[in-house]
């Protein structure tokens, strides 16, 4: 599947994992993709770019420092993107909970994934034309509807804290066109997902991709797995 001429994505936090994948599938697709990796050393996706005959460019930011996301807003003054996919995601041990959890892990886990993700949003959405899509990396765990085992309780509870201000966003911006997308990619092997998980990623994010794509100029908030699925809140 190759993509309408001109189509662009941009796509946050994509050095590696998930990210990286997904740089690399809309690339294969025929998009103009510019990325951002968190720090300075070198990672695959500055490989990648070099053998993307300058339709892969790399950018760098953190997007826990507000002042670095501001600094890349200014840098892409002049560019739009028809997609904008954020994805953050850190995760402490699966067996802590609250009772015992420290406050700093704690902090870490929704600064990272839910604060610095609509931050992202925020800062950026105007690069965004209207019937472009703006799309963040959620979880199944995130579903307050779905826990029924508990396990990664402050990793769910980062994640649910993303889709309600996805949602309070979404309200904010009644009557705004741009189509809105909370993704759940499945359980997959990667570093936060481990070696256990049920998908790979190539099984995860060719889907995941179809699934973006599928929804442009929708309009409005919906939270889906890779799949195509409707996951509840």
């Amino acid at each position: 599947m190759t993509a309408p001429a001109g189509q662009t994505a941009l796509i946050i936090g994509a050095s590696r994992g998930l990210g990286y994948a997904l740089a690399a599938e809309y690339l294969a697709r025929g998009w103009q993709v510019t990325a951002t990796v968190r720090g300075a050393g070198r990672t695959g996706l500055h490989d990648l770019a070099e053998s993307s005959a300058g339709r892969l460019l790399v950018e760098t930011v953190d997007i826990t420092v507000p002042e670095q996301v501001a600094a890349l807003r200014e840098r892409l003054t002049q560019k739009t993107f028809d997609l904008l996919f954020v994805n953050a995601g850190v995760t402490n041990g699966p067996e802590e909970t609250v009772a015992d959890v420290p406050t700093d892990i704690f902090v870490r886990l929704m600064v990272t994934n839910a604060l610095s993700p609509m931050r992202v949003v925020e800062t950026l959405q105007d690069l965004v034309p209207p019937d472009g899509t703006i799309a963040v990396m959620s979880s199944g765990q995130g579903s307050v509807a779905n826990n029924e085992k508990g396990g990664f309780e402050v990793y769910r509870a980062s994640k649910s804290a993303l889709n309600q201000l996805m949602r309070s966003y979404a309200a904010r911006h009644a009557g705004d066109p741009h189509t809105l997308l909370l993704m759940a990619p499945g359980w997959v092997q990667t570093d936060l997902g481990g070696p256990d998980a049920r998908l790979t990623i190539g099984q995860s994010v060719p889907s995941l991709v179809d699934t973006i794509d599928a929804q442009a100029g929708q309009g409005g908030l919906q939270f889906l797995d890779y799949q195509g699925q409707a996951v509840r809140w």
